[in-house]
């Protein structure tokens, strides 16, 4: 043992001396921990890597997600129903908690989860050109989040948030959705130009793994759907932006945008979907199903996607957590669920005096193979962006022909499915006998292409987006419920008001922010592109 001893000893008054004979030299580099993460070694990527996660569902058992996308957003739009009391999106009652939760309450949600990781990556990596293609990633993303947020919100904090870190903000200004639009689009189209095939590797990209050539056309992919956005309110800067991006967006759906999830380790890590479909924070799993509105569209018109998205007879009892193996994917036999319904007194309102009822177990829910927990959650698809340069075609004329690019995002809509599991893939045959049997009518073509991305968003669970593309076009035309104690009226809501703890933490922006919302702060109001 003596001959290990004594080289270490030799080191250790080596090193003694060489302080002694430096004094206080290096002497705060000498004294760092190089296993602690600082500045000089903290790498950006990692930070990149929690954005885009936290961008699928909070840390938190996926509050954001269940109350904005699920039980706000999908039932909605109708593509889920369901007679939970507490989903009170289905009925369009204000749960100011609910609305409030994609925001966040201090302490989780996009602006602690998402935000503050972004601009964080955007800031470091800021005039260093090691990080070069990391930076343009990260606007690249920073956009993608701030357009959800405002989509959601309307005017919110965008040039001074996440910023307390570096410039010491800690209230910042509500800016003005216009405002907020015309930046997105100009970092979008600078940031895809400056990616560099050649540059640095984007390490930390969980979706793309760094693949700068897909990157550049997820970038002018996005920068396509948010110009689109304001086709009711700046028609002619939505065609500007437009052109821009014709013959640069997505090719196929191998360019999909998607994170595949793990259920080893965090939460955080699953599927935030799936989390709550299987009934993780309550009977979700049973009472849960796809509404009746989307699953008539489907069966009405023959489509080839009923049979892989759609099951019945997958919970056989309200207690049972155990799915049923045996679960019926037969197209016939599919039955969505009327929205608006519940399990009370009033049989006006009481599913089981709807025609339509019979148990809950012959609903259809989604197919298990959709739901897993380690399945993908889609940001944004190829299927997205051809039927929206098949709605810029029509509306202005501009990059080809706009029953092609209907073809073409038909198509990627109903077969793009096997990303989730191959069990649920469908031919290229059967999607072009779909499109033979429903050729493109130029007559009706924003109902017709705008009809099909309400039924792809919904497929793809991004309720999010459904919402959104449905205030913007108004397609498909969706008859409301009008549910005792409703607050709006009887109409669809077009906005989440925003959290009532922003009085207490952002006071002065937030009242003038509230005062300015067209029709009032609540759901009936409306964002700026909504007009």
């Amino acid at each position: 043992m003596k001959r290990y001893i004594k080289p270490v000893f030799v080191s250790l008054m080596a090193a003694t001396l060489l302080m002694e004979s430096s004094c206080t030299k290096d002497f705060e580099k000498i004294n760092t921990d190089p296993t602690a993460y600082g500045r000089e070694n903290w790498d950006p990527n990692y930070t990149l890597s929690s954005a885009q996660l936290f961008y699928t569902g909070s840390f938190d058992f996926a509050y954001d997600t269940w109350r904005g996308n699920l039980i706000y957003s999908s039932t909605m739009m109708q593509g889920l129903s369901t007679v939970v009391s507490y989903w009170a999106g289905d009925k369009y009652i204000l749960n100011e908690g609910y609305t409030a939760a994609y925001w966040g309450n201090g302490t989780v949600g996009a602006y602690i989860e998402q935000v503050r990781n972004i601009v964080d990556v955007v800031e470091f990596t800021r005039d260093k050109p090691k990080y070069a293609n990391l930076h343009n990633v990260a606007r690249i993303w920073k956009a993608l989040i701030f357009a959800r947020l405002s989509d959601l919100y309307g005017d919110v904090p965008y040039s001074e948030a996440g910023l307390g870190f570096y410039n010491k903000i800690y209230k910042p200004k509500y800016d003005k959705q216009q405002d907020i639009y015309s930046d997105l689009l100009k970092e979008l189209e600078q940031a895809t130009a400056a990616l560099k095939d050649d540059g640095d590797k984007v390490t930390g990209d969980v979706i793309y793994k760094g693949d700068i050539a897909k990157w550049r056309k997820f970038g002018n992919s996005l920068l396509l759907r948010t110009a689109m956005r304001l086709v009711k309110v700046d028609e002619a800067k939505a065609k500007e932006y437009v052109q821009k991006v014709v013959g640069k967006t997505m090719d196929t759906n191998a360019d999909n945008a998607f994170i595949l999830h793990d259920e080893s380790g965090s939460r955080v890590t699953q599927n935030r979907n799936s989390q709550v479909l299987l009934g993780d924070g309550g009977q979700e799993n049973y009472y849960v199903k796809w509404s009746k509105t989307f699953i008539d569209y489907l069966k009405n018109n023959n489509d080839p996607r009923l049979q892989k998205v759609a099951v019945t007879k997958l919970y056989l009892s309200e207690k049972d957590k155990v799915q049923n193996g045996s679960f019926i994917t037969d197209p016939a036999k599919q039955k969505g669920m009327p929205n608006g319904k519940d399990l009370g007194s009033n049989a006006q309102y009481n599913i089981s005096s709807d025609p339509s009822y019979t148990t809950f177990s012959d609903y259809s829910s989604p197919n298990p193979n959709m739901i897993k927990r380690t399945g993908a959650t889609f940001i944004l698809t190829y299927g997205e962006s051809e039927l929206l340069l098949a709605e810029a075609a029509q509306r202005w004329g501009i990059g080809g022909s706009a029953s092609d690019h209907y073809k073409k995002g038909v198509k990627a809509s109903i077969t793009y499915l096997n990303q989730y599991d191959g069990s649920l893939a469908i031919s290229d045959g059967d999607a072009e006998s779909y499109l033979a049997a429903h050729p493109f009518d130029a007559a009706d073509a924003l109902k017709q292409i705008n009809t099909q991305y309400w039924a792809h968003t919904i497929t793809m669970l991004d309720f999010y987006e459904t919402w959104s593309n449905w205030r913007r076009s108004g397609y498909p035309a969706l008859t409301p419920v009008n549910y005792p104690g409703n607050a709006t009226s009887g109409t669809i809501p077009r906005r989440f008001p925003y959290p009532s703890t922003e009085a207490a933490i952002n006071g002065e922006n937030y009242r003038a922010a509230s005062a300015a919302v067209p029709g009032g702060d609540k759901l009936s109001g409306r964002v700026w592109w909504d007009k």
